[in-house]
């Protein structure tokens, strides 16, 4: 691992820490010769603080801290961070930086809109871009999102923007849903979801980000967005949004009290419009030199609860999470270079290779092939096509041969493929994709597969299963599908091998990719563990993961970030695992309640790294719990807007300015 040319290179004195992320970024990183930041006067080596350079930093690691308490109830009210970074330098001397944290914004805030004006961030739109409200209560009051989730760090060739006097940098942020009510119903799953693209000034001298631009991205020629979850950054720098919990075409109705159609409403005004088809897929969203950003939705890439995508570096190969009761392991190929619009789309079937019912299991992975196509056949299909056009459904057994027994969302299913539509098998492929990869005999078992992650250099792949239980663990109750180990709700990382020259078994073709995963077990201390509640309630060993989500890797730091999804730790936190060491160190504590997302390790951006993280809901089951309800609720409250406000920000290096 090389830092030369970082301002950590040089001697720290206050001067250079201050150029080390000056409150803000954690660590400048640069693989290249000292020589590129480091000018040469009269044979001195000379930087930007007008240093010598005397030693250089050799390796990083991260310095945990204790879980909040009732000790001091406001740690467990707020983002609390109180872990450490130490730099080891080439002479074998330590210097160590306290972290903290730094948001950009509260959501429900009014921030710039680079116009001069201001905007609130995370507004909910209508399909016309008009902000939604909530008029349930009398005076109308606006709908905007307490759970921004999915965020990418990046940087555009010959951005420009008004107001930004460093470096223009930008993210990308995306709201997963809102847990204000409207007329007394929860709002999850029933308002579309915005995105935003925040225009950051960049400090060249300290790695400083501050927001100059808050800009709501149009859905409307996408039809909208529904549940925007987990994101990451493509290699070539858009951001890979989600789609997740697909709404069930043949069962709208029913599927969570009609959720669906109130999704309709708010989005369009009218219960009737939104089409289930365009929903459950991958959105992609662009960003302009100027700041806006303009998004399309990929059709190709299966109809399934997409979480987080993680493109392999081919930057063809896609690994897929799939957050759901009967989910599977998916893979997408394109057949260009950088370019989503057509493919071919796999589902895994693995063999478990430890006994029956005990461990979180070792498994062997093959591939079926479920189709190819490109995104225009696909969305053309799904304007066009009814679902009994694709197949017929059934919820109770018909006692007709001609369907077959699948299992999805954690039910049983009878299908039948509608024998008069040449298009059917298509169709169901990306349109119907859980129920028809459990037709051709894909391991849909998975329990909530949600973050996907790289290590390039080991060519290993994480997948975040954020509980072990269901259809991972009762084959009887849902369905045989291979995998059968013991109930773990507090979830694990799986780390997936990966290998070249592999073929898949229903047709034998290659799989053109030197990126597939053909192995996947838990590693070393990336397993939760199930305890009887604690004196603060918490469910899960509050030294381990607990229900991890979000998940990111750094290759610099060598280092996997894990987010937490878990109503079985009180506080959520956000963790560094060395895959060397297999150490686990607590970075950051979200308030009680909230969840950790937006997770994004960003390995260089003008000379610094970056930590990205969010949170959301704050205080979501804390009133329930009797042992800190009275004492915690007042306080987060108070903090984020009566439970309304939500985080948007990234862990950074504190240090004394003074």
């Amino acid at each position: 691992m090389s830092f030369a040319n970082s301002p950590l290179s040089k001697p720290t004195s206050r001067r250079t820490v201050l150029r080390f992320l000056a409150g803000v970024p954690v660590l400048p990183l640069a693989a290249c010769s000292t020589t590129s930041a480091i000018t040469q006067q009269g044979g001195k080596a000379t930087g930007a603080t007008g240093l010598d350079k005397t030693k250089a930093i050799k390796s990083v690691k991260f310095i945990g801290m204790e879980a909040p308490s009732l000790t001091n109830p406001e740690n467990m009210a707020t983002m609390y961070v109180n872990s450490k970074m130490q730099a080891t330098y080439t002479d074998g001397s330590n210097k160590v930086f306290d972290l903290k944290y730094n948001p950009f914004f509260i959501t429900g805030d009014m921030v710039p809109d680079g116009k001069g004006g201001t905007t609130r961030a995370g507004q909910l739109y209508d399909i016309n871009n008009q902000p939604i409200y909530d008029d349930s209560a009398g005076e109308p009051a606006p709908l905007y999102s307490n759970c921004p989730d999915g965020t990418s760090l990046l940087t555009v060739k010959g951005a420009k923007v008004p107001g930004v006097t460093g470096n223009p940098v930008f993210a990308v942020v995306q709201f997963e849903y809102t847990s204000m009510n409207h007329a007394g119903k929860d709002m999850w799953g029933r308002v579309p979801s915005p995105i935003a693209v925040l225009t950051l000034d960049q400090n060249p001298e300290t790695g400083d980000l501050k927001l100059v631009k808050y800009q709501n991205v149009d859905t409307s020629p996408v039809h909208g967005l529904w549940i925007t979850c987990g994101a990451s950054l493509s290699p070539w720098g858009t951001h890979l949004s989600s789609e997740e919990y697909e709404p069930d075409a043949h069962n709208l109705a029913k599927e969570n009290d009609g959720k669906f159609y109130d999704f309709s409403m708010m989005l369009f005004g009218d219960t009737a419009e939104a089409n289930p088809y365009h929903y459950g897929h991958l959105p992609e969203v662009f960003v302009q030199p100027d700041g806006t950003g303009f998004v399309k939705k990929h059709y190709n890439l299966g109809r399934i609860s997409h979480e987080l995508i993680q493109m392999m570096p081919d930057e063809r190969t896609a690994l897929m999470g799939d957050d759901t009761t009967n989910g599977g392991l998916f893979m997408f190929v394109a057949d260009k270079a950088r370019d989503l619009s057509s493919g071919d789309l796999y589902v895994a079937k693995v063999t478990q290779t430890t006994p029956a019912g005990t461990g979180t299991g070792e498994f062997t992975t093959q591939w079926l092939h479920l189709g190819h196509a490109t995104s225009s056949e696909i969305e053309a299909m799904a304007n066009t096509y009814q679902p009994d056009d694709i197949m017929s459904v059934k919820f109770e057994d018909p006692k007709d041969d001609t369907y077959s027994k699948v299992y999805s969302g954690g039910t049983a299913n009878w299908i039948k493929l509608n024998a008069d539509n040449p298009n059917a098998k298509k169709a169901a492929a990306f349109l119907e994709t859980h129920r028809y990869a459990a037709l051709v005999g894909g391991s849909m078992a998975f329990t909530k597969m949600e973050g996907t992650a790289i290590n390039a250099k080991d060519k290993v792949a994480y997948s975040a299963m954020s509980r072990i239980e269901k259809s991972m663990v009762d084959p009887v109750k849902f369905g045989d599908y291979g995998v059968n180990v013991a109930t773990n709700k507090s979830g694990a990382v799986y780390a997936h091998t990966l290998r070249g020259g592999q073929t898949t078994l229903n047709n034998q073709q290659a799989i053109k990719s030197d990126w597939v995963p053909v192995a996947m077990s838990v590693p070393p201390n990336l397993a939760g563990e199930d305890i009887s509640a604690d004196a603060l309630g918490n469910k899960s060993h509050p030294d381990k993961i607990s229900c991890p989500d979000n998940l990111k890797y750094s290759e610099k730091w060598r280092t996997l970030f894990i987010g937490e999804d878990s109503g079985t730790h009180v506080n959520n936190f956000l963790w560094s695992y060395d895959v060397d060491t297999h150490k686990l160190e607590r970075l950051l504590s979200t308030p009680a309640g909230a969840e950790s997302t937006g997770l994004h390790a960003v390995d260089e951006v003008n000379g610094y790294t970056y930590v990205m993280s969010n949170f959301q809901h704050p205080g979501e089951g804390v009133q329930e719990n009797a042992a800190i309800a009275a004492t915690i609720m007042p306080l987060i409250k108070r903090n984020y807007k009566d439970n309304y406000g939500a985080a948007v920000g990234y862990l950074g290096v504190k240090v004394d300015k003074a």
